[in-house]
C-alpha cells in the first residue's frame, strides 16, 4: 500500500509503498507485532488483540496505546474482554492544557437531560430528539449517534456563534462514545494511568527509535507480506536478544552474556547453512 511515510526528505507528502509496522513491548523487549495496509492505527487494534491471542493464547490484561486508538469499537472490544484500557482519545492532551477552556457552544458542552433525553442550547432553548444516525465503519462496526434538534433558532443574538447553517441547529451525539471517553479520562488521570502514560513513551517509542537511529533498520528488505513479516521477525529476535545481553552486561553476568552470544551465533550459522543448501537447491530444480 502506498502512503505517507514520516520521513519526507522532499517535504511534498510524497506516498511510497510499505506497511504499518504495529508492535508490543513489555520492558523495551518485542512481544509481538503485526503488518497492515492501511495507514491510520484505529483499525489495527483489535487485530493486534488477536494475533497476541494467538501468540500467547490469552488476551493482555492491561492495554497502553496513543490517542490514534481511541475509538469506540475499540474501547468497546476492550472492555467486553476485561482489558484494563489505559487508551487517550483524540483532544486528551488538549484538555490537559492549564489555559484550555471547553466551547460553551460544543454539543459536548451543552446541558443533557438524562431521565427525559433532550439538551439545552446556550440561549436555554430545548432541544429534543429527532432520531438516529447509523454510521458503518470500514471495519464493519455500527456506530450510533443520537440527533437533537432545536426549536426555533430564528432571531437568536446567539446564532453567529452557535452554528451557522440554515434552519434550525441539529446536533449528532454518539452517548456511548462519550460514556467510554468519560472512563477513558478518569483512569487515565488516576495514579496508575499516570504511571502507565509516563512509560508509553519510553516503551514503543524507544524501541522504534533504537530500530531507526541506532539499527538503521528504516525500511523493509522484502517485498510481499510473507517476506516482509519473516525479515521483522529475524529482527525481532535478533532486537530482543542484544537487548537481553545488554541486560546481563550491566547486572554484571558478563560470562553468561557471552556464553548466549556463542550458543546462538552457533545456531544462527548452522541455520544460515541450511537456509543456503535449500537455495541452491531450489535453483536447481528451477533450472
Amino acid at each position: 500500500t502506498f502512503m505517507r511515510m514520516k520521513e519526507d526528505a522532499m517535504k511534498n507528502g510524497q506516498t511510497k509503498p510499505g506497511y504499518n509496522l504495529q508492535i508490543g513491548t513489555e520492558n523495551q523487549f518485542l512481544i509481538d507485532f503485526r503488518l497492515f495496509p492501511n495507514p491510520t492505527d484505529t483499525l489495527t487494534l483489535i487485530p493486534f488483540f488477536h494475533s497476541f491471542q494467538h501468540r500467547y493464547n490469552r488476551l493482555p490484561a492491561v492495554g497502553v496505546a496513543d490517542s490514534g486508538y481511541g475509538s469506540e469499537e475499540n474501547y468497546r472490544f476492550m472492555q467486553e474482554n476485561g482489558i484494563e484500557a489505559f487508551v487517550k482519545y483524540n483532544f486528551f492532551h488538549k484538555e490537559q492544557r492549564p489555559r484550555y477552556t471547553p466551547n460553551p457552544f460544543h454539543a459536548e458542552s451543552l446541558h443533557y437531560n438524562t431521565e427525559e433525553d433532550y439538551y439545552v442550547c446556550p440561549m436555554g432553548q430545548r432541544m429534543n430528539r429527532i432520531g438516529t444516525r447509523r454510521d458503518k465503519t470500514a471495519s464493519g462496526y455500527i456506530t450510533e449517534s443520537a440527533r437533537y434538534k432545536a426549536q426555533n433558532c430564528e432571531g437568536c443574538p446567539l446564532r453567529g456563534s452557535c452554528f451557522k447553517a440554515q434552519g434550525n441547529r441539529i446536533i449528532e451525539v454518539n452517548h456511548r462514545l462519550n460514556q467510554y471517553k468519560r472512563q477513558a479520562r478518569e483512569i487515565l488521570l488516576s495514579e496508575e494511568g499516570i504511571k502507565h502514560r509516563g512509560r508509553r513513551c519510553i516503551e514503543p517509542e524507544a524501541v522504534f527509535g533504537q530500530m531507526k537511529y541506532n539499527m538503521a533498520y528504516r525500511r523493509f528488505r522484502h517485498k510481499g507480506e510473507d517476506k516482509v513479516t519473516m525479515d521483522f521477525a529475524f529482527f525481532a529476535i535478533a532486537f530482543n536478544i542484544k537487548k537481553m545481553c545488554a541486560k546481563l552486561l550491566k547486572a554484571g553476568k558478563g560470562g553468561t552474556a557471552r556464553i548466549i552470544c556463542i550458543l546462538i551465533r552457533t545456531i544462527m550459522t548452522q541455520y544460515t547453512r541450511n537456509i543456503a543448501a535449500y537455495y541452491q537447491i531450489s535453483e536447481k530444480r528451477v533450472a
